[in-house]
């Protein structure tokens, strides 16, 4: 008997890969997210990081917390470098602000997140969830400059 898998948006999967839908359908939406949040994989960041899976290992947070799926989804992506080395390694948090209106959390730069043990990014996941403003809260932060007028 064959083994087909499908990945979460019903598509049926590539043999060897997660998600590479066999059939592309090019006017497919993508999956809802109420919030993404990238994680820098760049060279300096992920020396830093012993989690060598941290992406993988936070999907799987993610489903046994089911915030995977549903309208308090929260994506996980793989970035290179975002250029804030000093801050390693890094993250930045985007609210789906087209879907949801929430503002308090887009664009937020996390630092040293290879310091967050599990029960740290389970806190952060229902935080984000729960709408509230990680501005405050036991998150370090990267300070962003203002504009300046020339």
């Amino acid at each position: 008997m064959e083994n087909r898998r499908f990945n979460t948006m019903g598509s049926e999967v590539v043999d060897g890969y997660v998600c590479k839908p066999k059939k592309l359908i090019s006017d497919k939406p993508i999956m809802y997210f109420k919030t993404q949040i990238f994680l820098c994989d760049g060279e300096r960041c992920s020396a830093a990081n012993k989690n060598k899976e941290l992406a993988a290992h936070l999907r799987e947070l993610l489903k046994r917390m089911q915030l995977h799926t549903g309208k308090n989804r929260i994506k996980i992506s793989r970035t290179n470098c975002f250029g804030a080395c000093r801050f390693r390694q890094v993250a930045v948090v985007y609210e789906n602000t087209k879907a949801n209106g929430y503002l308090a959390n887009n664009n937020i730069w996390l630092k040293n997140i290879h310091k967050y043990d599990m029960k740290k990014w389970e806190s952060l996941f229902n935080d984000l969830s729960s709408n509230h403003a990680l501005e405050g809260l036991e998150y370090e932060q990267i300070p962003m400059s203002e504009l300046e007028d020339e």
